[in-house]
């Protein structure tokens, strides 16, 4: 027995509610709830960031990204848990980019339509008014007219962002090849927002957006919930959930301290908004009492599911402009979604397929210029650098990944914190995705050429977000919770985050998440008081 379980843990305060992690839903749910009048204690393991923590810097920037025990990434496709996850306060939405744009309806139905992947347990219009509400609390910058793919809701509340020659040059192209673009869609201000400054285009959004330009927690709800009385606790590692005097029943949540004391939290309600690997973690090390297999895991499907987007990279040089592509956001000044359709890209392929135009490039680092050619060193580098800071453009390809059974998160043989096991994960891409990635970037290149760019290439796919693991639906034999993120076996236990999505749909999932914690949480909060 380990020295952390062999003393009795230290107790807090009994609270009404627990939440684990305060990323985006976290922090969703701790506003909702503290305005609510409920006692709430977040818990997290990272640092407890605030804005004048964040710097402009690329090697800086990588402090934000995940900081806790290893994850093992296998698999025929291995998913990039570092870059992806988040750590500290603000989670993985402190370093995301902003670019929010809202699910389809035919994603919510793929299971009925097409007799692929699985149906969700709601459908856009129970979304909708929730997308409208956050756009408005937060501040989202676009062209809803522009457009045309969009389902149907209110405008933006604020105009698009600028767009720079890098964007504009892109668009030239996709209008050659006779498809359409508007601006993206993003959480970053074009105007001075409710107190926030605009946008200053200088493309470190995910290095946290110091001036609150940008919809991160810090800046949203996570002074809403401070305010209302939550309280956070940092260097906070959950390890478990506590069973109640039943199986039906969570008593609350251990976690063990920077110094490997154990403290155990006892609440009325737990919502676990770790993050979409970590939420599995925790509830497959969750094995006291009779949850055998883990909390809320009688399904057997606590970590299955697990899935992430293809990303299709496809570059260009235009000689005779300057493409300005240090300015701008880290995620995209344009899109185009005419191959959104499951079946639009044909030959094999299935899923959706959205284009995100002239993203900002560092000189380094992930997303960076010389990361265009990673094959590339010395004179060679060189010579390429200096062409490219003035003349490159680059689009991304976001692919849909298929729900799989088999692609899931599940417990290593590494000892964690408090004596639990680390997780892995098991990613692969169904063959019907991979033909998805190849298309598209075979459409990429027509594209660019189309409009003039010479020399075009695409780089090899790679894979960015994370959804599933704990899906939603109205089976408990078939999914882990209900529409409301409730699980289907624990009564007072909510899950939250991108790990409720039956499918991925080829949007960036942030503002998903945050319409759906914030129905979840108004949910949770009307169930409390009748």
């Amino acid at each position: 027995m380990s020295h952390n379980q062999a003393h009795s843990p230290t107790r807090h305060a009994r609270v009404d509610a627990v939440i684990v992690g305060a990323g985006a839903a976290g922090n969703v749910f701790a506003a909702v709830l503290a305005e609510a009048g409920k006692s709430v204690l977040v818990l997290d393991p990272g640092p407890a960031w605030k804005p004048a923590d964040l710097y402009s810097s690329a090697i800086w920037s990588r402090r934000l990204r995940w900081g806790g025990p290893p994850v093992e990434s296998t698999g025929a496709n291995a998913f990039g848990a570092g870059f992806n996850a988040g750590w500290g306060t603000g989670g993985a939405a402190l370093h995301h980019y902003g670019t929010w744009p809202r699910l389809m309806p035919a994603d919510f139905t793929m299971q009925s339509d097409h007799g692929k992947g699985l149906d969700w347990p709601i459908g856009y219009d129970d979304l909708r008014p929730f997308y409208d509400r956050v756009q408005t609390e937060v501040g989202v910058s676009g062209d809803a007219v522009a457009e045309i793919w969009r389902p149907a809701g209110e405008p933006y509340p604020l105009p698009p962002l600028q767009q720079f020659a890098q964007a504009r040059l892109l668009a030239k192209c996709f209008h050659a090849s006779g498809m359409k673009t508007a601006p993206s869609p993003m959480a970053i201000l074009s105007q001075d927002y409710k107190g926030r400054p605009a946008c200053l285009y200088d493309g470190w959004c995910d290095a946290g957006c110091p001036i609150g330009a940008l919809a991160n927690p810090l800046v949203t709800y996570h002074p809403r919930a401070i305010k209302a009385g939550a309280k956070f606790v940092n260097h906070a590692h959950v390890t478990r959930l506590l069973p109640g005097k039943t199986a039906r029943v969570a008593a609350g949540v251990d976690y063990v301290d920077a110094a490997g004391t154990t403290h155990t939290v006892l609440a009325d309600m737990v919502i676990l908004a770790a993050s979409t690997i970590s939420n599995p973690t925790i509830l497959l090390n969750s094995t006291g009492g009779d949850w055998h297999l883990g909390a809320g895991n009688s399904s057997g499907l606590v970590g299955r599911y697990f899935m992430t987007h293809s990303i299709t990279s496809v570059y260009g040089f235009f000689d005779d402009e300057e493409t300005e592509n240090y300015l701008g956001v880290t995620g995209a000044q344009a899109t185009n979604m005419d191959h959104y359709g499951k079946l639009s890209l044909g030959d094999g392929a299935f899923g959706s397929l959205q284009w995100q135009l002239a993203p900002t490039m560092k000189p380094n680092d992930l997303l960076g210029v010389a990361m265009a050619r990673a094959d590339l060193f010395g004179a060679d580098l060189t010579r390429f650098m200096e062409r490219a800071v003035h003349h490159l453009a680059v689009m991304f390809g976001f692919g849909e990944g298929l729900p799989l059974l088999d692609n899931r998160v599940e417990l290593s043989d590494r000892v964690g914190p408090g004596g639990t096991r680390t997780p892995r994960v098991v990613h692969a891409f169904a063959p019907e995705s991979i033909r998805l990635s190849q298309n598209a970037a075979k459409l990429g290149l027509k594209i660019v050429a189309s409009g003039g760019a010479s020399e075009p290439w695409a780089g090899p796919m790679a894979n960015a977000h994370m959804m599933g693991g704990t899906i939603m639906g109205t089976d408990p034999h078939r999914s882990v919770t209900d529409s409301f993120g409730r699980s289907h076996d624990i009564g007072n236990l909510i899950i939250a985050g991108p790990g409720l999505y039956p499918t991925a749909g080829a949007m960036n999932p942030n503002f998903t998440n945050h319409a759906l914690a914030l129905r979840n949480a108004e949910h949770a909060v009307s169930r409390w008081l009748s």
